[in-house]
C-alpha cells in the first residue's frame, strides 16, 4: 500500500524514532531502561531492541514487575504521565533503589505523551523530583499500517464513557494539531456524538492560541486549509455501541475475537501454528518439550497473504487459501520447465519469496482450521444467531431462553455481557422483571463479584431497564422542527428508526464479491461507518435507501449532511458542520501550488475505539472513492 498523498505515515514513526534516540543519546554511557508494558508495544512498531541498545540501553525492565537491578549507574523511566499508579510505581522503585544499591544511580524520567502537574506532585511528595531529570515524549498518533493510526490508550473507552474523565480529548486534539500544522487546517470537521462535538472545540480553540503566538508568514500559511485533506470526519464511539458489541466475521476481526490483535501482534499457541522456523524449543536433558507455548505473529501489510485475506469475509477464507496454495505449487513446479541458465538464475533469486510465501500460507491455513473449530460449533451458531435476530428487529425477549441456556452452559462472561448488552441498546433497555432475572443467573453462574461490573455497564447506559410501556420505544430528544446541525439532539439511538433510514440491514450480501460494507457482518452495515458514507459517498447510500441517489453531484464532504438530517435526529449526540478558513488569496495561491485536481485525504477519527470490522468496512469504501482516501 503505497502512503497516503495526505498523510504521510512513514514519516510521523520517523519522527518519533529520532526523538526517542536523541532523548536516550542525551544520557551518556551504558543505561538501564525501565518501561511501562503498555508502552512497550506501540514504540516496538517503530522502533527495535538492536536500536535501542546501539544508544547505550543495557537492559530492558518492565515497570509493573518491580525488579529494576543496580547494573547500571543511568537509570531512564519511560511511561505515561496521565497514570497516578505509573507516578507511585517510579517514585517507589527510585527510592527502593537509592536505599539499597552502593551505587549512585542517575534517574532520567521520560513521560509520555506529555509532563502532567499530578506526576510532578506524586514525585515531589515522595521526595524524589529533585533527584531525576524530567524529559517528554511527545508521542501521539502512531502508524499500524499506512491508512491506519492508533493513539494507543488502552483505557479510552472507560475513561470516556464510564469516569467521564475528558483527558482522552485533549490528548486527542493534541496528536491533531501537528497534521494541521504540516499540511494545512482541515478545510471542514464534520461530526455526530457529544464528545467528537468537544474535540471539534477543541481543535478551534487550538487553532486560535496557535495563531496568537504564531506572527511569521511561513507559519501564517501552516495555518491555511489544506490542500492535500479534504475534511476530517469525527464520529464518537458512544453514536453506535451495537457494532463493537457483535462477533467480527472478517479473517482479521475474527483473530481478534479468538487471540487478540495488539499492536499488530496475536500472541498464538505453538500447539496451533507451531514453532517458528529453525526452532525446536528442547528441556535440559534434550528432549523437545512437550507443553505448549505461545508464539507471537506479525500481522500488518508487510505479509502479503495477509493483506488479501484481512478484510475479507471469514466464509470466503478458505477458497481464497487454497486459490494461493494452487498458484504457488504451480510456480514452484515450474522450475523443472527451466531450460537456460537464466530462467534457473531467475527461479533461484524468487526462491526466498516463495518460501516466505509458503510459510506464511502455512500460518494462515493453521489459523483458519482453528477458526473453522470455532465457527462451526453449535455455541458460536446460537450466539450469532441470537445477534442477528436481536440486530434485524425481531421480538428480543424470544432471545431470552437462548441467551438462558448459553449461561447454564458456563460460557465466558463476556460473551453474556455482549449479548445482553446489545439487546439493551438495540431496544432502548431490557424488560425490568427480565433484567433482574439475568443480573441473578449471573450472580449466581459467576460470582458476587460481578456486581460491580453490572453496575458499570448500568452506569454506561450499556444494560440498563426500559422504561416506556412500548416494548421498542426509544425517545428521541430534541425540538420538532429545526434541520441545522445540532438542533435536534438525540439522547440515545434509535437503531429501530435507523434499520431503515439507513439500510443497516442487507438480506442479499455477496460475500464473495461486495458490493456493501454489510458483507463484514454478513447482512449488517456498522452505522458508525454509515454515518460516514452519508458524509463521502452519498450516491450509493441513497440508491441502497430510495432506489435513487436524486441525481447528486459527486462532491465529497463538501455537502456535509445534507440529505440524511433526518436520520441524524435519531443517532445519540450533538451533529456539526464546521468550515475552517484562511485568507483567500493565499489559500488560492496555495491551491494553485499544490494542484487542485490531486487525491484528496479524508481523515476519519473514532473517539473511543473501533474494530477491525469497521476499518474493513472503511477500506471497502475507500477502494470504492476515487480520489479519496481514509486514514482512520
Amino acid at each position: 500500500m503505497s502512503p497516503h498523498p495526505g498523510v504521510d505515515t512513514d514519516s510521523i514513526k520517523e519522527v518519533a524514532r529520532r526523538h526517542l534516540l536523541g532523548l536516550l543519546e542525551g544520557v551518556r554511557g551504558k543505561k538501564n531502561l525501565v518501561i511501562e508494558q503498555s508502552l512497550a508495544g506501540p514504540i516496538g512498531l517503530f522502533i527495535k531492541f538492536s536500536t535501542l541498545q546501539e544508544y547505550g540501553v543495557d537492559k530492558v525492565f518492565f515497570l509493573e514487575n518491580d525488579n529494576l537491578d543496580s547494573s547500571q549507574k543511568n537509570v531512564i523511566f519511560l511511561a505515561s504521565g496521565e497514570k497516578a499508579s505509573q507516578c507511585i510505581a517510579i517514585a517507589g522503585q527510585i527510592k527502593r533503589l537509592q536505599q539499597s544499591s552502593k551505587t549512585e544511580h542517575d534517574f532520567s524520567v521520560i513521560w509520555v505523551p506529555r509532563r502532567t502537574l499530578v506526576s510532578d506532585r506524586i514525585l515531589e511528595e515522595s521526595g524524589v523530583l529533585g533527584d531525576i531529570a524530567v524529559e517528554i515524549l511527545p508521542l501521539h498518533f502512531i502508524p499500524l499500517d499506512q491508512d491506519v493510526l492508533t493513539l494507543a490508550f488502552d483505557d479510552a473507552f472507560g475513561d470516556l464513557y464510564l469516569q467521564k474523565d475528558p483527558t482522552v480529548i485533549f490528548l486527542a486534539a493534541q496528536a491533531l494539531m501537528p497534521i494541521q500544522h504540516k499540511y494545512g487546517l482541515f478545510p471542514r470537521i464534520i461530526g455526530k456524538g457529544d464528545n467528537a462535538k468537544r474535540l471539534m472545540e477543541l481543535l478551534l480553540r487550538m487553532r486560535s492560541e496557535a495563531a496568537a503566538e504564531e506572527s511569521t508568514a511561513a507559519s501564517r500559511l501552516g495555518m491555511m486549509p489544506s490542500a492535500t485533506i479534504e475534511s476530517l470526519i469525527i464520529i464518537d464511539r458512544e453514536v453506535d455501541m451495537v457494532t463493537p458489541l457483535l462477533t467480527q466475521l472478517t479473517y482479521e476481526g475474527l483473530i481478534d475475537e479468538m487471540f487478540g490483535i495488539k499492536n499488530n501482534q496475536a500472541e498464538i499457541d505453538t500447539s496451533i501454528i507451531g514453532q517458528a522456523s529453525g526452532q525446536q524449543p528442547k528441556s535440559q536433558s534434550g528432549a523437545p518439550q512437550q507443553q505448549s507455548m505461545k508464539r507471537k505473529i506479525q500481522l500488518d501489510s508487510s505479509d502479503k497473504l495477509y493483506s488479501q485475506l484481512r478484510d475479507a469475509n471469514f466464509a470466503i477464507v478458505g477458497p481464497l487459501l487454497n486459490k494461493v496454495a494452487r498458484r504457488l505449487a504451480g510456480e514452484y513446479e515450474s522450475r523443472h520447465g527451466a531450460k537456460s541458465t537464466s530462467e534457473l538464475r531467475e527461479f533461484v533469486n524468487k526462491l526466498p519469496g516463495y518460501q516466505a510465501e509458503q510459510q506464511s500460507l502455512k500460518t494462515h491455513t493453521s489459523l483458519t482450521e482453528e477458526a473453522l473449530k470455532n465457527t462451526q460449533s453449535d455455541t458460536f451458531s446460537r450466539i450469532l444467531e441470537i445477534q442477528q435476530n436481536l440486530v434485524s428487529g425481531t421480538d428480543p425477549t424470544a432471545q431470552h431462553d437462548a441467551t438462558e441456556e448459553l449461561i447454564a452452559r458456563d460460557i465466558p462472561l463476556p460473551t453474556i455481557l455482549r449479548l445482553l448488552c446489545l439487546e439493551s441498546t438495540v431496544s432502548g433497555g431490557i424488560r425490568p422483571k427480565d433484567l433482574d432475572n439475568f443480573k441473578r443467573h449471573i450472580l449466581h453462574a459467576y460470582g458476587y463479584q460481578h456486581l460491580l461490573t453490572l453496575h458499570n455497564l448500568e452506569r454506561m447506559g450499556l444494560l440498563v431497564a426500559r422504561t416506556a410501556a412500548n416494548p421498542f420505544y426509544i425517545p428521541v430528544g430534541g425540538g420538532g422542527g429545526g434541520g441545522s446541525s445540532g438542533a435536534n439532539e438525540s439522547k440515545v439511538t434509535n437503531y429501530n428508526a435507523l434499520r431503515k433510514q439507513l439500510r443497516l440491514i442487507v438480506d442479499e450480501v455477496n460475500e464473495q464479491d461486495p458490493n456493501d460494507i454489510a458483507y463484514v457482518y454478513s447482512g449488517y452495515a456498522p452505522l458508525s461507518v454509515r454515518l460516514v458514507q452519508a458524509i463521502i459517498q452519498k450516491q450509493h447510500l441513497l440508491s441502497l435507501v430510495r432506489g435513487s441517489s436524486d441525481n447528486l453531484p459527486s462532491a465529497g464532504s463538501a455537502q456535509g449532511w445534507q440529505q440524511f438530517e433526518d436520520a441524524l435526529r435519531n443517532v445519540k449526540g450533538e451533529t456539526f458542520n464546521r468550515q475552517q478558513k484562511g485568507d483567500e488569496a493565499v489559500t488560492k495561491a496555495r491551491h494553485m501550488l499544490t494542484g487542485s485536481g490531486k487525491e484528496k485525504t479524508v481523515l476519519v477519527m473514532f473517539l473511543g475505539g473501533i474494530t477491525f470490522t469497521e476499518i474493513a468496512a472503511l477500506r471497502f469504501v475507500a477502494r470504492g472513492l476515487e480520489g479519496k482516501r481514509k486514514i482512520v
